[in-house]
């Protein structure tokens, strides 16, 4: 429970050929036998996650993944799995076997990364069988995961590597001063472990607490006492998006408002990516296909936020016939085409590159999107008071 989420890691890929010896070089790095190895070719068949931390970089995922030639019958399949490991990738390493060299398949690979303009590492493992590696860029290696040959320099080089983006990215902590009051609305989710709160919750609460706020938890049925308790006003109403409605009747208007969902909608992508999303609401017509698109698997209990009580909420603002389709963790359709609406989560199980790599998605096939938050916050009327914190975005959601 004290560990930095997933989420919140960068994710560090291990790609190459099948027998270059990916899962003995992740081996190597954790010092663990985290990966199933073998001599015969493609034993790595799924991606494999393994938490840990590489300084100076701090706690990240490391993925094996399967080979990017494998021939077996399932081959197709998994190296589709293995290249879906880029939409939630932030530095990528190529292994190669420095025996061979780079092969057409690497550099066609390494092509594909600088599209991308991901950060990437070229580890040459099994330096041990030859003499000599001829290494012409400063991002290539030799190494021995067999002799652990160049395995801590590895390290270091990785630790040295950064997502390509920006440090500039604050849940709360650039919202707020230190001393400022804020409230956070948090009902009991169905949907949560017993004794535990939601992810998100849990995030903002660290976020406030490390930016010295005083930070108030209520449940949606104590806010306006809370407020009235207090000799002087919040800075901020953080609420859960299932009680809005309810939270912003209980906030003066002079306080600012806004829900988990948007803030992370903000933390882990940009709020200006879902502003066609708003309109595309307005113009919804009988038969219309929405896909509603979680970042996590939890068990979907009969008044789910997602599948039951947003589609129903949509349905009655718009008047419309519409189908949902629903899809849940790394799942995200290849083809959105027949989609008039993609409505994404707040995505707290999901980093910023696989949100980026969905919101690049929507964009290049002109497909309208919006966050969970900012829907519940239209529908019910009360989505620029959601957002007034942000005068930005309102004033582009008045261009648009």
């Amino acid at each position: 429970m004290n560990e930095t989420p997933r989420a919140n890691r960068p994710h560090i890929a291990l790609f190459g050929r099948t027998n270059t010896g990916k899962s003995s070089v992740i081996n190597a790095l954790t010092n663990q036998d985290l990966a199933l190895v073998s001599d015969v070719k493609g034993t790595t068949t799924d991606p494999v996650y393994k938490s840990m931390e590489i300084l100076p970089l701090g706690p990240v995922v490391l993925i094996d993944t399967a080979g990017l030639d494998d021939t077996s019958e399932l081959g197709v399949l998994r190296i589709a799995k293995s290249m879906e490991v880029l939409n939630k990738t932030d530095i990528v390493v190529l292994i190669a076997d420095a025996s061979v060299g780079l092969t057409s398949i690497e550099l066609d690979f390494i092509a594909t990364i600088k599209t991308r303009s991901l950060p990437l590492l070229i580890l040459f493992n099994k330096a041990d069988l030859v003499d000599h590696v001829p290494l012409c860029d400063e991002s290539h290696l030799a190494i021995s995961a067999k002799t652990h040959f160049n395995i801590d320099t590895a390290l270091v080089m990785l630790g040295k590597m950064k997502p390509h983006y920006e440090d500039k990215f604050k849940l709360i902590g650039d919202l707020v001063q230190p001393r400022d009051i804020v409230i956070l609305v948090t009902p009991i989710d169905k949907a949560a472990p017993k004794g535990r709160l939601i992810l998100p919750q849990q995030q903002v609460i660290r976020d406030l607490l490390e930016s010295d706020c005083i930070t108030l938890i209520v449940k949606e049925n104590e806010l306006k006492e809370a407020i009235e308790a207090l000799n002087k006003k919040p800075k901020l109403v953080i609420t859960d998006s299932q009680v809005f409605l309810k939270a912003a009747a209980d906030t003066p208007k002079d306080v600012n408002l806004t829900s988990f969902s948007i803030l992370f909608a903000r933390y882990k992508g940009e709020l200006e990516a879902y502003i066609g999303g708003v309109r595309a609401l307005d113009r919804l017509n009988d038969g219309d296909k929405i896909l509603i698109a979680e970042g996590c698997t939890h068990h979907k209990s009969c008044d789910d936020i997602g599948t039951v009580k947003l589609p129903r909420w949509i349905r009655q603002y718009s008047g419309k016939r519409l189908e949902f389709v629903s899809t849940s963790g790394n799942t995200f359709p290849p083809d959105i085409h027949d989609y008039a609406l993609v409505l994404m989560c707040g995505s707290c199980m999901l980093n910023r590159q696989e949100v980026a790599s969905r919101l690049a998605k929507v964009q290049h096939d002109q497909i309208p999107i919006l966050n969970y938050g900012m829907a519940i916050a239209h529908v019910q009327g009360i989505l620029r008071r959601s957002l007034q914190m942000f005068p930005s975005i309102l004033t582009q959601l008045d261009e648009e």
